[in-house]
């Protein structure tokens, strides 16, 4: 069974939106995601968890923006690093990028890293934003990034272009939150 949200009602068990923002690894928190399966292979329960500590629902102010906390606008969690600089695989994400090659291939070449390069991340979902973009084989979600208000923004609204406002507050300018993705993240390769 599907996970859900906290504050949604049981018939959003499938795709939960509603109730309160959560963040998750997008390769364990959408369902059927590669990590959305226990050991027999048997479907979880999504997996939600607190992605490392990110989470949309503090909306900082003018007082205290995301500079003074270490933090720059359009810092990705998982894809880039505080300052903004991005990354090309999951070693931001994961210590030694989160796979290796197994078993497979040559001595030299066995369990060496080898790092997601595309769908790895954090995700989000509640007030408004789906868990699950849709059906697989991608089964993928919605990122989150530091987005600033350059005006009054209500809960759901978008904040920044592709970027809406989850925290379950409204915005007034120069306030910065975690803004859910409007676009689907990419399949996990």
């Amino acid at each position: 069974m599907p996970a859900g949200l906290p504050g949604a009602t049981l018939a959003q068990q499938s795709n939960p939106s509603q109730g309160a923002f959560v963040t998750f690894d997008l390769l364990s928190g959408p369902k059927g995601s590669p990590f959305d399966k226990d050991g027999t292979g048997n479907f979880s329960t999504g997996a939600l968890a607190t992605g490392i500590g990110f989470n949309a629902l503090p909306v900082m102010g003018t007082s205290t923006p995301f500079a003074q906390r270490g933090y720059t606008d359009d810092y990705t969690p998982g894809q880039t690093k505080p300052d903004g600089t991005p990354t090309t695989d999951s070693t931001y994400m994961y210590i030694g990028g989160g796979r290796s090659n197994g078993e497979t291939g040559n001595a030299a070449t066995r369990y060496q890293p080898n790092p997601y390069t595309a769908g790895y991340g954090i995700g989000g979902a509640g007030n408004g934003g789906s868990r699950d973009a849709g059906a697989g084989p991608a089964f993928t979600g919605f990122s989150i990034k530091c987005v600033t208000a350059t005006g009054a923004v209500a809960n759901g609204a978008v904040v920044e272009t592709g970027f809406a406002n989850r925290s379950g507050l409204a915005m007034t300018t120069g306030q910065s939150t975690f803004g859910s993705n409007a676009t689907a993240s990419a399949a996990v390769a």
